[in-house]
Parts: C-alpha cells; sequence; structure tokens
C-alpha cells in the first residue's frame, strides 16, 4: 500500500511519487480533490484572517499545483495521462463559502487551463466543477437552507458524490478531446 501525502507538503508529495514510481513507473491520472473552507459571510471581511486564506489557497490551489509539480515525471511517462482538478461553481458565480473560497476555486480554474496548455500534448488538464455536494460539509448546514438551494436549482436537487465522479469518469473516458475546459455538476444552479 502506498503512504498517503499531505497536500501542502511538497517533500511528502514527492515521496509519494517516487513510490508510485517504484511500484507502477507511470501515473494515467492525477485527481486534485484536497479542498479547505470555513464558513464566513461575504460581508464579514474582518473574520476572513490572513491565515485563514493563507491556509485556504495553500490547500486549494497550491497544494493542487505542488501534486501537479510532484507527479508530473509519472504522467508525462504515461504518455496519455489526465490532471482532473476538483473545482467549484464558486468560481464562476462568486456564490460559496467565503471570498476567499471562490477566489481559490477560480484560481484553480484558471491554473486548469494554463497547464492544460503547458503539459500537452501528452497530459490532458480539466476541472470538474460541482455545485453543492451532499457530503460532510452540506450536512453541516441547516436543512432549510439545503431545500432552498434545491429549489433554486433547475434539476431540483443537489448533486451526489455519485454525480461528481460520473463526470470524473466520462472526462477519463469519453471527454479525450477536452482539455483546459471546466466542466460543471451543478444540476444548472447558476440559471435558478
Amino acid at each position: 500500500m502506498l503512504a498517503k501525502a499531505v497536500v501542502n507538503d511538497s517533500s511528502s508529495l514527492a515521496e509519494l511519487a517516487q513510490q508510485i514510481k517504484l511500484k507502477y513507473g507511470k501515473l494515467d491520472i492525477l485527481i486534485n480533490n484536497a479542498g479547505f473552507t470555513r464558513a464566513i459571510e461575504h460581508k464579514d471581511l474582518e473574520s476572513l484572517t490572513d491565515e485563514l486564506i493563507d491556509d485556504i489557497f495553500q490547500v486549494n490551489v497550491r497544494g493542487a499545483f505542488a501534486a501537479v509539480r510532484a507527479m508530473k515525471p509519472l504522467l508525462d511517462a504515461s504518455g496519455d495521462a489526465l490532471i482532473i482538478n476538483i473545482s467549484s461553481i464558486a468560481a464562476r458565480t462568486g456564490i460559496g463559502s467565503n471570498v476567499a473560497y471562490c477566489a481559490s476555486k477560480a484560481a484553480l480554474d484558471s491554473m486548469t487551463r494554463s497547464l492544460a496548455r503547458a503539459l500537452a500534448p501528452n497530459i490532458r488538464v480539466v476541472s470538474v466543477a460541482p455545485g453543492w455536494v451532499m457530503g460532510d460539509y452540506a450536512q453541516k448546514v441547516p436543512a432549510d437552507y439545503l431545500n432552498q438551494q434545491k429549489r433554486l436549482t433547475p434539476l431540483k436537487r443537489i448533486a451526489e458524490a455519485e454525480d461528481v465522479a460520473r463526470a470524473v469518469l466520462a472526462v477519463a473516458t469519453h471527454l479525450r478531446f477536452s482539455t483546459g475546459c471546466i466542466i460543471p455538476v451543478d444540476g444548472g444552479r447558476p440559471l435558478g
């Protein structure tokens, strides 16, 4: 079994890359799914401290970049590799748990486009951008709020983890001529 890596610790990622190299010799797909946030009203600028902003960007942006940097030689060895960054519709709507979270996901989408250009043609890079997903974070918000989000979403439900997984699978198996793009998995939420 491979060791776990800490996404905001480049030496940990380098160690994981070395283990993958020894065991498999290459890496076909890298999914950057680590994310961090804390709910703070957008108008509450004082509660969004420098430390919290740094923590959010360290995990959501720098961590994803560090994982790509550490795994790039293994992805190159594949010859037909894929990087999927799990983003959020907050990147384009500006609606999310806090201002820094929205900005970090926008930065991740921008990085997706930049890396897609830089790493082509051997490595494709795509963002998958969910809206609300029924996971740990959604379980912490009031049920009334989630019900409101369902009503405002044209498909009248919140995404399940399987919805995001299906999008990732589609990118890996069927959308093989796609790179540098952002695939929404949001039930049409920005339309509501």
